[in-house]
């Protein structure tokens, strides 16, 4: 397994293929935009999604799907709500077995479905996989040393993908519990949300901690209620991905609720961006999904509540605050 076929041209998929060709592997980056594949090729920069960063002089980017399909290993690095229709463009050009590693973040907003189960459904002749944790793409993209949770069903397959795409800097850990890693990678984007909320409106410190903490446990009560194994919610795919992601504004999502908290509008805010803040997304998928099945989330429900415009920033704070006390577990 040394070629590798990188779907997705954003900041992550070209931070995972550049990581890989500094590692040795043979890999093929699709991009969507045209100016982008020009970048890379001929300037060897992605100066839209990953300003800053030389490239890897070897690596190259296509418009050609059907190329990236025929490599040993695909990283599907599309944003969550475009997995469905680059897995349905994926049809026919994938060899049966071809592992497919999911490395979005997210929950299907139309169906609520996991990342996985949509691949599944799109593409039954793949083998899934998910890489998930905590890592910033200029971080892997710069060499920065990474821990990050691989997750097959299969761990021996877990174990040999690990070898195939890990390396010094970049460290992976495998488990076959392949929807606790997507559940935590999901919703700590809406939780990211809240954090950079807390931020923004100046709440202090203490506030941010609070959040964060009551939030892991709206993370781990939706997880455990549909099968995640605890252990996995705990690990870095878990609380790892749910402490860098609300504790730095170099995350989408945080800096979006930053930018809430300090009194600008949704409209505004992605006025300015090319780049996805997932946890819009998901926001809406995940409280749906816990009340269906009779889980409390309020801080997830409350971040849901500010994006549909139900009700202010200010508002949504009162009323969190102002729940009744009740026993912490």
């Amino acid at each position: 397994m040394q070629s590798v076929g990188v779907i997705g041209g954003g900041a992550w998929g070209t931070a995972l293929a550049h990581m890989l060709r500094q590692a040795g592997r043979d890999v093929l980056l699709w991009a969507r935009e045209k100016e982008t594949i020009d970048d890379i090729n001929q300037r060897h920069l992605n100066s839209q999604f990953l300003p800053g960063i030389e490239l890897d002089p070897s690596l190259v980017a296509t418009a050609n799907l059907a190329a990236v399909a025929q490599r040993d290993i695909v990283l599907m690095v599309a944003p969550a709500q475009h997995v469905r229709v680059m897995s349905t463009a994926l049809s026919g050009k994938l060899a049966a077995g071809t592992p497919m590693i999911i490395c979005a973040k997210g929950l299907e907003q139309s169906t609520g479905k996991p990342l996985g189960e949509v691949v599944a459904e799109c593409l039954p002749e793949a083998t899934l996989a998910v890489l998930s944790g905590p890592s910033f793409a200029a971080d892997v993209a710069r060499g920065k040393p990474a821990a990050l949770t691989l997750a097959t069903h299969d761990e021996k397959l877990g174990s040999s993908l690990a070898v195939a795409l890990g390396h010094r800097q970049f460290r992976l850990y495998w488990t076959s519990d392949v929807l606790g890693v997507e559940l935590g990678g999901a919703v700590k984007n809406v939780l990211a949300i809240a954090a950079g909320i807390v931020d923004g409106k100046g709440l202090g410190a203490s506030a941010h901690a609070a959040l964060v903490t009551r939030g892991f446990a709206e993370l781990r009560r939706f997880g455990e209620a549909l099968g995640a194994r605890p252990e996995t919610l705990m690990g870095l795919s878990g609380l790892g991905d749910l402490l860098l992601t609300c504790a730095s504004p170099q995350s989408r999502n945080m800096s979006l609720g930053r930018a809430l908290g300090r009194g600008e509008t949704l409209a505004s805010v992605l006025a300015g961006r090319r780049s996805v803040a997932e946890g819009l997304y998901t926001a809406a998928a995940v409280t749906r999904r816990a009340a269906e099945i009779g889980i409390e989330m309020p801080i997830c429900s409350a971040v849901q509540a500010i994006i549909e415009g139900r009700v202010t920033v200010d508002a949504a704070i009162d009323a969190l605050l102002a729940r009744p006390f009740r026993a912490e577990a």
